[in-house]
């Protein structure tokens, strides 16, 4: 999988040279904002599901409340970025605390319901909350946020600091795969009677795993807040967690940058089809089946394989 990651990277390198050329279209521009911010969500669930098998419906909860602490302390005239996303970590982790402390007392398809049942719950407070979070309507925000004095409003500047910002989480959720913690939850994934034989808590590493992902998801949805400049109940929607789990599944669950691919192939497939007919969202359908069938591993090992054989072949 190094191959994936090295290739993936160099193209991420070469499209911020282009950028910083100025080069880009900003239609283009704010697609990648788009992808990068959707693949960091995406990464941060298969923090979940590939590292420790715990599949889960209601992850947009996070990404929701991270997006309504950002957008609504920015409403109260706070405007440096940093505050803000501290904000929305902080909401992510205490609402990953809580939600973690009930959904993991279920186990496989039972932890799948309650993850979805617990995700309606900030979903139906943000549209009851009428005063506060403006209801369905939702809220707009007065700007992008600052960061050291310095405005995001331009979409390239808000390009490089959301490269900037998702960098760091990957760095981070690789460091995380590659520790010890990480490698004690691919062993509970495998076998959790002999893990638990062998000492290992498995509730709490599940419940620890569980928190970091929510935190990694309320930065994504602070950034996507922040980028659209506005916030509503839809950032907790069913939809963005169920879109989610098929982007780790459609990339490769387990692999980090596999789901990262899956969810920038949804966009673009999302974008393109969509320009070219109304029907994208059964064109989308044919081709999640496509390649369960045909690549049911994920689209990260077919662009392994691919690139071992263009290797091998020089």
């Amino acid at each position: 999988m190094t191959r994936v990651w090295w290739a993936v990277c160099l193209l991420l390198a070469l499209f911020c040279g282009v950028v910083a050329a100025d080069l880009v279209p900003s239609y283009y521009l704010g697609l990648m904002i788009e992808v990068m911010i959707l693949a960091l969500f995406v990464m941060s669930l298969d923090l979940l599901v590939g590292m420790v098998g715990l599949d889960s419906l209601g992850h947009a909860a996070f990404f929701g409340i991270g997006a309504y602490a950002g957008g609504l302390l920015s409403l109260h005239g706070f405007e440096d970025v940093g505050l803000l996303l501290l904000a929305a970590i902080a909401a992510g982790l205490l609402l990953g605390i809580a939600f973690g402390v009930i959904a993991l007392r279920a186990v496989g398809p039972y932890f799948l319901i309650i993850t979805l049942a617990l995700g309606y719950l900030p979903a139906a407070l943000a549209i009851r909350w009428r005063s506060l979070t403006g209801g369905d309507d939702g809220l707009v925000l007065p700007g992008r946020p600052s960061l050291a004095g310095i405005s995001l409003d331009s979409p390239t500047r808000y390009f490089f600091f959301v490269s900037a910002i998702v960098l760091v989480c990957v760095i981070l959720m690789a460091l995380i795969a590659r520790s010890a913690f990480g490698l004690g939850l691919r062993g509970i994934k495998e076998n959790p009677t002999r893990m638990n034989a062998l000492g290992y808590r498995i509730w709490h590493y599940q419940f620890v795993v569980f928190v970091i992902a929510s935190v990694f998801a309320s930065i994504a949805g602070a950034l996507n807040a922040f980028y659209n400049i506005f916030i509503s109940p839809t950032d907790f929607g069913l939809e963005r967690s169920a879109g989610a789990l098929v982007a780790v599944i459609l990339g490769g669950a387990g692999t980090l940058i596999g789901p990262a691919i899956g969810a920038a192939v949804i966009m673009l497939l999302r974008h393109l089809v969509g320009a070219l007919t109304q029907h994208w969202a059964l064109v989308l359908g044919l081709f999640y089946i496509a390649v369960i069938l045909c690549a049911p591993r994920g689209l990260a090992f077919v662009l392994r394989d691919a690139l071992t054989r263009r290797s091998s072949l020089k």
